[in-house]
């Protein structure tokens, strides 16, 4: 048995006001994605603007604490404390603005009949070491995410990580490998602004596959 408390565990500013905190790896949970974010103010993201399509993953989102708005391909739902609100469809548009500072919120999510961990659980610890330009840090997260889960996206940060830290040769290893493996990438790459300074090199994927 193992247990643990929200408020202990370490959040990680990743996207805009979005605070994440991982859940499932502390615990060891293989079954389903569980992760938690909290918002530090009313009127803070506690959810950010998206879909599930590139995973295909079905999610709850769980009101563990505080009041949110959520908005559902455009419908707002309110979500006060002990609220669950389910998407079957990984195409559904999803977005949740906290209404009390301290909103907290459960994800709990997986493929449908299996599950595939989400890769963005090992991205998104290396988000503040690359928002403060500290690409050492930031790429000894993704290696190590990367022996423990050889998952394309990781590949696809880490080169990221790379060009920005003007280890060209390095970033198009990294890029490449990431759009073989998972060609959905290929689109992305063409106008990800972390790649912008090694986009004129001929070995960079292109638009199409050659």
């Amino acid at each position: 048995m193992k247990t643990l408390r929200l408020d202990d565990l370490d959040g990680f500013p990743v996207l805009g006001t979005l605070v994440w905190k991982p859940v499932r790896r502390p615990l060891g949970i293989t079954a389903f994605g569980i992760n938690a974010y909290t918002a530090e103010n009313a009127g803070d993201e506690v959810v950010e603007d998206h879909t599930e399509e590139p995973s295909g993953h079905e999610e709850a989102y769980v009101v563990v604490r505080g009041h949110a708005t959520f908005t559902i391909d455009g419908a707002e739902v309110d979500a006060p404390w002990g609220t669950i609100v389910f998407l079957d469809d990984p195409g559904q548009r999803r977005h949740a603005i906290a209404k009390e500072a301290g909103t907290t919120v459960l994800a709990v999510g997986g493929t449908p009949g299996v599950h595939e961990i989400s890769a963005w659980e090992f991205i998104f610890p290396s988000l503040p070491a690359r928002n403060a330009g500290d690409w050492d840090t930031a790429r000894t997260i993704l290696e190590d995410a990367i022996a423990e889960n050889d998952h394309p996206s990781i590949h696809y940060h880490l080169a990221c990580v790379e060009a920005r830290a003007g280890n060209r040769d390095r970033a198009i290893e990294e890029v490449v490998r990431a759009v073989e493996r998972h060609p959905r990438l290929r689109g992305p790459a063409q106008t990800e602004d972390d790649l912008a300074s090694i986009r004129n090199d001929p070995r960079f994927p292109s638009a199409e596959p050659r």
